[in-house]
């Protein structure tokens, strides 16, 4: 993934998969050890880890309820455009 300059935020269930701090290719959040407190900037680094992973998974839940990707026979680009138009009006419904 590094390689191909992607990412990706995970939960908690994914530990030691940030090998490398300065440019993590898996961003998790922290884990409170045994006996222990998370610091104020870990509770919020959890926090926007937390939010990031939210907005990721509705829109994934969204996709889930469009009867029309059942039937879809596109190539890449053009499934792509059809999944960013979709989420354009989900989110411009759920807006009002």
């Amino acid at each position: 993934m590094r390689a191909a300059g992607l990412g990706a935020v995970c939960d908690l269930g994914f530990p030691g998969l940030g090998d490398d701090p300065d440019n993590p290719v898996i961003i998790t959040g922290y884990r409170v050890a045994r006996g222990r407190r998370l610091t104020a900037a870990k509770k919020e680094a959890n926090k926007l880890v937390a939010r990031e992973r939210a907005a990721n998974e509705h829109g994934f839940a969204d996709s889930k309820n469009w009867r029309v990707l059942t039937k879809l026979r596109l190539g890449a680009r053009h499934a792509t455009a059809l999944l960013r138009a979709l989420l354009v009006l989900t989110r411009v419904e759920v807006a009002r």
